[in-house]
């Protein structure tokens, strides 16, 4: 369980949480997944689907991966793990599959305890509060606009959303300084 700001004691590529939610559109219900590198509390992958069943946790590590990749961590994930709840999507064993083959090591929650992946609740609750319920009159009209605002509203969080746990700054902030404590680029498990 995370608790209290705990950045001191990480490093990036150490430990990633992931939850998703959903968004009534006019068109029904849409899943919106996000994974978050608790260091920088920068989102690295998000995925915006009208199915909820695994493939949307699978293509958010899978976009999670690619964006460290070709970011400025050498990404070396042995050593990092993923935590999230206890939902199908995350037990179910194409997951599983998915995090061993990449090197990741699966940490599950508490059923019912929602202080248990408590980062990820509170960027969800960011996202919901920010973005979705801004005009509760307004309507969503369906997958494509919810995926091009989730894209906006995104890449403001993680570049230029004020975080206090990691002293007022950005996400990709956070990061840069943290690059510039360390001799040459970092090799981050």
């Amino acid at each position: 369980m995370l608790s209290g700001n705990g950045t001191d004691r990480l490093r990036p590529i150490k430990l990633w949480v992931a939850d998703f939610t959903y968004v009534w559109t006019l068109v029904g219900f849409v899943y919106v997944a996000f994974l978050v590198d608790a260091f920088s509390r920068r989102i690295l992958g998000w995925r915006v689907m009208s199915s909820k069943h695994t493939p949307l946790a699978t293509s958010v590590v899978e976009q999670a991966l690619f964006t460290r990749r070709r970011g400025e961590f050498t990404l070396a994930p042995t050593g990092l793990v993923h935590r999230s709840d206890a939902g199908s999507q995350y037990t179910s064993i194409a997951f599983s599959t998915e995090l061993r083959e990449a090197g990741i090591t699966g940490s599950i929650g508490s059923v019912g305890d929602a202080l248990d992946n408590a980062l990820m609740e509170s960027t969800i609750g960011l996202y919901k509060t920010e973005l979705i319920d801004v005009e509760r009159s307004r309507s969503w009209t369906g997958r494509a606009e919810v995926e091009r605002e989730t894209a906006a509203s995104v890449h403001w969080y993680n570049t230029a959303r004020l975080h206090s746990s990691i002293g007022y700054t950005s996400p990709t902030e956070h990061e840069a300084r943290y690059r510039q404590t360390v001799p040459s680029t970092p090799e981050v498990a």
